[in-house]
């Protein structure tokens, strides 16, 4: 599986941004664990993986908790609202992930950032570099590992995955002028209460993420994105400076025909 990455582009001492399907990849060997050593070997001991780590089961905003309580009634909903714990980086479940992203989470030297519903867990040499600064009051934009990994010129897979879950593109809606907003509130402890927090930031909005992925595809007659088969999946590996600068210019167009 390793030969695989190399020969679809996976570079060598850089930084990897992945989305993966475990189940999309097929029976492997060791599992999720195997193929978090099969990136690691193409990325080599200077190589950094990086994975989403949300939570979006910690929001009363999100869609996640809305499907929920979905026919309950006031008084069950609060009740549900008062079990949630609330986000601590070192402990907080990310099972809407998938088993790649938990299993990287909880690989031992993991590094994870302290956004209470989008954090990114990493593992290699810029791993402390890429979390270390996600500001909570911004999910994806220039106060997160998504702009680092701008900044290191990173690459993304999808591995099994499509581009609906291409957060790369998130970043290039923080970057479109003057984007839409929207109010988040999630469960977090200050000085060792629980309690809830609200804030405002970016209306993510990954609904046309397919339909971008695929006018993506298509630029310089599809030398962006390389496919290839890893496992039993087909894998789309691209430059993440790429699909951020994409979106930037093709979003405020492609939403506007929409609206």
């Amino acid at each position: 599986m390793a030969g695989q990455l190399s020969r679809l582009g996976v570079e060598r001492s850089g930084a990897l941004l992945v989305h993966a399907s475990i189940r999309a990849v097929g029976a492997v060997s060791g599992g999720a664990g195997a193929v978090i050593g099969a990136l690691r070997d193409a990325l080599g001991e200077d190589g950094t993986l990086i994975v989403p780590s949300f939570t979006p089961e910690n929001s009363d905003t999100s869609p996640q908790y809305r499907n929920r309580v979905r026919g309950l009634t006031d008084h069950a909903r609060e009740a549900v609202r008062a079990s949630m714990p609330p986000f601590d980086p070192a402990t907080t479940a990310a099972p809407s992930m998938g088993r790649l992203a938990e299993t990287v989470r909880l690989t031992p030297g993991a590094a994870r950032s302290s956004h209470p519903q989008t954090s990114f867990a990493a593992l290699g040499p810029l791993a402390g570099k890429l979390v270390a600064h996600h500001r909570p009051d911004c999910h994806l934009g220039e106060d997160s590992p998504l702009a680092c990994l701008y900044d290191v010129r990173a690459q993304v897979l999808l591995l099994g995955t499509g581009f609906d879950s291409c957060t790369a593109f998130h970043l290039g809606e923080y970057r479109v002028p003057t984007p839409p907003r929207r109010t988040y509130r999630c469960v977090v402890t200050t000085r060792g209460r629980r309690h809830w927090w609200e804030y405002e930031d970016v209306a993510l909005d990954d609904s046309d993420f397919a339909a971008l992925g695929a006018e993506f595809t298509r630029t310089d007659n599809g030398a962006a994105v390389r496919t290839g088969p890893v496992g039993s999946a087909t894998a789309r590996l691209f430059d993440f400076t790429d699909a951020v600068d994409f979106a930037t210019r093709r979003l405020p167009s492609l939403r506007g025909a929409r609206a």
